[in-house]
């Protein structure tokens, strides 16, 4: 089942060209005239990933998980305007009170991702694995999910992760059950069980397309199952990327996102979390020099709020993450006035049901952090 399958919302319209045609001072002063009229019953959150045209107008900035706990930690907004991707939206829905709207500037901002694991093909692995192993495995899904995949993870005993608490949650899942599913994203799955001491001959990879697990060795000695599934831009990072860093600027520090292959993690410096990034970079002395591996957006903000470091993207010919580029300032400025006609547009609704079970696997994320 597609995510959009998954969403009730009020309406689900193209903008309005005359939108394009505005002034980007004219779009920023009804911007702001209407998060002074509302105060605090809007809130806006902004993933790090957004443009800076967007970005600029976040109550909130973080990553996955900041934004997870702000959502839920946040009580007083009437008007939730999300600045992210589909899977934010629903989480910061089924976080929040029945009394809270949370919208979607356009809902053409996916994530590809979070749409390699659809729950009919999860359900017909989990058949096929309960066959294959028995009731040894608990199901993790990586944030980066639809409701109905965090729902199969929640009534199946198992819980969501990011790339901030993959670790802590992997271990958390190893006191529960001897061998763990990771959904979707094989690569921050197989860093994270690397980096716990799991070998890779221990990790198989489940191919929701043949419906069958590839595995190189014994299939009874695998404790970690891999959904095969990637992020569109992490993966475009390589090796050869980081061999043309060491041969031209030995003197730089390689810092990489664990939605890399292994072979890029294995390869750098330092890898970790969006905020983990942010924050090495923040504390580095002045005049340390960095090519980092993830989200151009994100990059180029970086080096903008660090004119005393040398930074660089690892892969100079990367774009931006597309779906997330989909929120831009006339997509932001139509959803808020929408709001502040009364003709609010993009609602999403996760259905209770739904909810009900996702829910169980956020909170046991977040019981975590």
């Amino acid at each position: 089942m597609n995510v959009l399958d998954m969403l009730q919302f009020e309406t689900n319209e193209k903008m309005p060209p005359h939108y394009k045609e505005l002034s980007e001072n004219e779009m920023i002063e009804r911007v702001k005239a209407i998060k002074e009229r509302y105060g605090k019953k809007l809130l806006i959150p902004g993933h790090h990933y957004q443009k800076d045209e967007v970005i600029q107008f976040a109550d909130i900035t973080g990553d996955s998980l900041q934004l997870a706990q702000a959502a839920a930690a946040n009580k007083e907004a009437e008007y939730i305007v999300f600045c992210g991707v589909h899977f934010m939206a629903e989480t910061a829905d089924m976080l929040t009170t029945e009394q809270q709207k949370v919208f979607l500037p356009d809902m053409r901002a996916g994530c590809s991702m979070a749409d390699m694991a659809d729950i009919s093909q999860t359900e017909q692995a989990w058949i096929k694995l309960q066959e294959l192993f028995g009731d040894t495995i608990l199901p993790l899904t990586y944030v980066n999910s639809t409701a109905a995949i965090k729902a199969f993870v929640g009534r199946n005993g198992g819980a969501t992760v990011t790339s901030s608490n993959a670790e802590k949650m992997l271990s958390w899942a190893f006191g529960q059950k001897e061998r763990i599913l990771f959904l979707p994203d094989q690569h921050l799955g197989r860093n994270t069980a690397y980096n716990l001491g799991i070998p890779l001959e221990k990790m198989a990879v489940w191919n929701p397309h043949t419906n069958e697990l590839e595995c190189d060795g014994n299939p009874e000695d695998v404790i970690v199952i891999l959904w095969k599934g990637h992020c569109s831009v992490h993966e475009k990072f390589t090796v050869q990327n980081i061999e043309h860093i060491r041969s031209t600027k030995p003197d730089m520090n390689i810092i990489v996102h664990p939605e890399c292959s292994r072979e890029v993690v294995a390869a750098s410096d330092l890898a970790g979390s969006t905020k983990y990034i942010i924050d090495v970079i923040e504390a580095s002395e002045p005049g340390s020099k960095w090519a980092v591996g993830t989200e151009m957006n994100l990059v180029k903000r970086i080096i903008d709020q660090h004119p005393d470091k040398e930074i660089v993207s690892l892969n100079p010919f990367m774009c931006p993450c597309l779906t997330m580029n989909r929120i831009d300032l006339p997509h932001l400025l139509w959803s808020l006035e929408g709001i502040a006609q009364g003709k609010p547009v993009n609602q999403i609704r996760v259905d209770e049901h739904t909810a009900k079970d996702a829910v169980l696997a956020l909170e046991r994320m977040l019981e975590h952090v």
